[in-house]
């Protein structure tokens, strides 16, 4: 019977169950709080999620601040003053439309269902009302007005309030910015599709700060360098799509706004953003600047002016999910299919795995412990150990993993100071002097 052909649906529906599946098999990700059942919209990131993770904040960190002379960094304080989201609209204007099914009393978007029948029963729906996301909690002893707080629904709003003390302590000339990564909190009606959606994430952010003649120059360089970032760290570009916003759909506080899309399983989603946000924030904080370069030239005395601000907005667990998805590939090996990331080893959380050939051979595992992986670990950080298994194993657990390279000492490295040094992608294995290791890596990474 021949083989029916798999929709372009299912396809993605595997695609993504297979993601999954490893993540959690690989120690990438798992549920949150999962020996208590879980919680809808929270995950724990494993050992190779936290290294995957960091790996992409410190290539965003060391292209868009460490490199340049015109960024600041900053780590705001999760709770701040409430007065900070009043003055910023959030209080009043951070809503999404919430609609609940009368039947079986599941809650949905609004604005992501058809509103005729309730999508998993086929009940009537409710009206819609909205839902302010934000968590509120109370700082203090006492549940009293004064003291109500929330955990931030965006990073942005650190960086402004914090504007004036970045000026006052570095005297920075227009334009420069100001970067930040962290947690942000929303209270989203309706978690899902892995860790694209969640309640818990982690963004990285830049508030550039510009003259308003200047936003449609600066607007375009910061496109390009988003570009250039996302395709820097392995995300496949035929995948990548920037859309303008249209105006009624923008957020209150932005002119112009494009969005970075990527074509996930589930569809076309957005990936990150680019903003311009006028000087909506900076005003309605009652901040402005005095710019020496835009004076009162009569006097020569400097004048007082609002920055207006382009924001490239990024998130960490998307980009995490995009570059997953991206570097997902099977083919096929010894008449078995096999998966594997193919990662590129400027993100990968592990670079290079060291094996003796059999680890109750002393001789070996000495050799390997001390002439190769000690000097490896020392050198580049993201070097493991794996003995565990047969070769084959090994080297099918690492591919699961996205670890470029394998490096096993045998017999014959006692003998002639070599070692077999497998590629991931290719699996093929090349004998390499062992003096010759680091500078061998080096060039491949």
């Amino acid at each position: 019977m021949e083989k029916k052909e798999k929709t372009e649906d299912q396809k993605n529906k595997d695609l993504m169950e297979k993601v999954v599946s490893l993540c959690k098999r690989r120690g990438f990700i798992f549920p949150g709080s999962e020996v208590y059942g879980g919680l809808a919209g929270t995950w724990d990131f494993g050992h190779f999620g936290v290294a995957l993770k960091n790996n992409i904040k410190q290539s965003w960190w060391k292209k868009f601040v460490d490199s340049r002379k015109d960024m600041y960094g900053i780590d705001a304080a999760i709770l701040m003053n409430s007065e900070v989201w009043v003055a910023s609209g959030h209080v009043d204007g951070f809503q999404d439309p919430l609609v609940e099914c009368k039947k079986c009393h599941h809650r949905f978007r609004a604005d992501q269902i058809d509103l005729s029948k309730c999508p998993d029963c086929g009940g009537q729906l409710g009206e819609t009302q909205q839902f302010n996301m934000m968590f509120g909690t109370y700082a203090g002893a006492t549940q009293e007005s004064g003291s109500k707080v929330y955990l931030r629904p965006e990073t942005a709003q650190g960086i402004f309030v914090n504007f004036k003390n970045t000026v006052d302590a570095f005297h920075p000339k227009l334009p420069f910015g100001i970067a930040q990564i962290g947690k942000a909190f929303r209270n989203e009606i309706a978690p899902r599709d892995f860790i694209f959606r969640s309640r818990e994430f982690e963004q990285m952010e830049i508030e550039y700060f510009i003259r308003e003649e200047d936003w449609e120059k600066y607007f375009e360089y910061w496109k390009g360098e988003m570009f250039d970032w996302i395709e820097e760290v392995g995300i496949d570009m035929r995948k990548v799509h920037d859309t303008d916003i249209p105006k009624e759909d923008l957020a209150h506080y932005s002119k112009r706004t494009v969005d970075f899309e990527f074509d996930y399983p589930f569809g076309r989603k957005e990936l990150f953003g680019l903003a311009y946000r006028t000087d909506f924030d900076l005003k309605n904080h009652k901040l402005d600047y005095l710019d020496e370069e835009k004076g009162d030239l009569p006097t020569g005395k400097a004048g007082k002016t609002v920055p207006h601000v382009i924001e490239p907005s990024l998130g960490v667990d998307r980009a995490v999910l995009a570059i997953l998805l991206s570097a997902y590939s099977e083919d096929e090996k010894d008449g078995e299919i096999r998966s594997f990331l193919k990662l590129k080893p400027s993100i990968a959380p592990v670079i290079c795995a060291v094996s003796p050939l059999l680890k109750n051979k002393p001789e070996l595992v000495e050799y390997a412990n001390t002439k190769v992986f000690a000097p490896l670990k020392a050198e580049f950080g993201r070097v493991i150990w794996d003995d565990n298994g047969n070769i084959g194993k090994r080297y099918r657990r690492q591919d699961e993993i996205g670890t470029p390279f394998c490096i096993v000492v045998d017999f014959d490295t006692l003998t002639d100071d070599t070692v077999t040094i497998r590629d991931r992608d290719t699996g093929k294995q090349e004998r390499i002097q062992v003096s010759n290791l680091k500078e061998y890596i080096k060039e491949k990474i």
